[in-house]
């Protein structure tokens, strides 16, 4: 199983007493991704979403990834994610950023992709609709248009019934062998089977405790085994998110987690993404859950729900995710806590837990990709 970490830009209520926390957020996210490149962390993910106030200011995300590709030696990048409604983001401008974040990187990119947060954010963009499940539409049609973009010498055009375009060479074309590989986030479990049989990799950003996804991710590699690949290749990858906190001792770790503000962050989560399922006792916005004591932080850990203690728990922990079948733990990072907390908890995991389970230097999807290309 390899490792991650995932960045919003989230603000929470620093803002209210800080006027560059915005900035700080910005600024302070990149050190992270800087210290998992040299921790052997393997993925650093980077979302996009518009209009999420205090959640989440990181909507540039190509502008952002562009520096990391300059600021990191290996590990790989990803859009976590780049949305390809053509309400949002024309498909052709899409594919045109994904090679060349492909070429900055010297290879280094991962192409996730996604229909945006919840109604908060899609009503931006497309006021007029009234079901969101109609996102899906959109991205079904656009989907399998990447890969010809790329890979054809001139793309030969598309005339659909949310965009168009006539033939075009569409450039730069990706750097090196076949075009980066595909992921597709994944809110609900019937997304899991639905990625497999189209060969894209998930990005689980909605997960639930490791028991309750066994099934989920069974179905994924069941659903794979027969995908019909809308890409190059099929990118057979699990990518599940976790919250993470490692210290020296576990009473350490407890306490940075108890005084992280992660009641304000959940709130938050449910406000915005609410096309998600909401579990029971999740109150409405702007009412929030609790703040998580000691004991709340031990009963997470305990339910499996959060990542949390020594680099001997953690790892222990971690192993969890890997026997259920994970092909990569994303580690979301507590805004919440202090940036000396957040790194420590970085390095820690990459001195301790990695070398212990991620033992093969080469990245899944470089195999992959260039299988496709040989």
């Amino acid at each position: 199983m390899e490792f991650g970490i995932f960045v919003q830009g989230y603000v929470g209520k620093r803002a209210e007493t800080d006027p560059e926390a915005e900035h700080k957020a910005l600024m302070e996210e990149t050190e992270y991704v800087i210290q998992a490149d040299r921790s052997g962390f393997k993925y650093a993910w980077a979302s996009e979403h518009h209009f999420l106030e205090e959640y989440s200011h990181l909507s540039a995300n190509d502008v952002y990834l562009g520096y990391l590709a300059h600021a990191t030696e290996r590990i790989h990048l990803g859009s976590g994610i780049f949305n390809p409604l053509a309400p949002v983001n024309h498909p052709v401008k899409v594919a045109e950023k994904v090679a060349m974040l492909d070429h900055l990187s010297g290879g280094r990119f991962e192409f996730g992709s996604g229909r945006g947060a919840g109604s908060h954010e899609i009503l931006g963009f497309m006021p007029g609709i009234t079901d969101m499940n109609h996102t899906k539409e959109i991205w079904e049609e656009t989907i399998a248009e990447f890969p010809k973009m790329w890979l054809q010498d001139e793309y030969v055009g598309f005339q659909g019934k949310h965009w168009s375009l006539p033939p075009r060479k569409v450039l730069p074309k990706p750097y090196g062998r076949s075009h980066p590989a595909m992921w597709y986030a994944a809110g609900s479990p019937t997304s899991y089977a639905m990625a497999g049989r189209m060969g894209l990799g998930v990005l689980g950003f909605s997960v639930q405790k490791v028991s309750d996804m066994e099934w989920v991710v069974e179905s994924y590699k069941t659903a794979i085994k027969e995908a019909k690949a809308v890409g190059d290749f099929v990118n057979d990858n699990v990518m599940v998110t976790s919250t993470a906190i490692c210290a020296e001792t576990h009473d350490k770790a407890v306490e940075i987690a108890a005084g992280g503000g992660l009641n304000y962050l959940q709130s938050l989560l449910f406000r915005y993404h609410d096309t998600f399922p909401r579990p029971e006792g999740v109150p409405e916005w702007p009412e929030l859950l609790p703040e998580y004591s000691t004991e709340i932080i031990e009963l997470l850990i305990q339910e499996e729900l959060m990542i949390c203690g020594d680099p001997d728990e953690v790892r222990a922990q971690c192993g969890r995710w890997e026997r259920a079948g994970a092909d990569q733990l994303s580690f979301g990072l507590p805004i919440g806590i202090s940036y000396e907390d957040t790194m420590n908890t970085i390095k820690l995991i990459g001195e301790h837990v990695i070398p212990a389970v991620d033992t093969d230097p080469v990245h899944r999807t470089t195999r992959f990709r260039q299988a496709a290309g040989s």
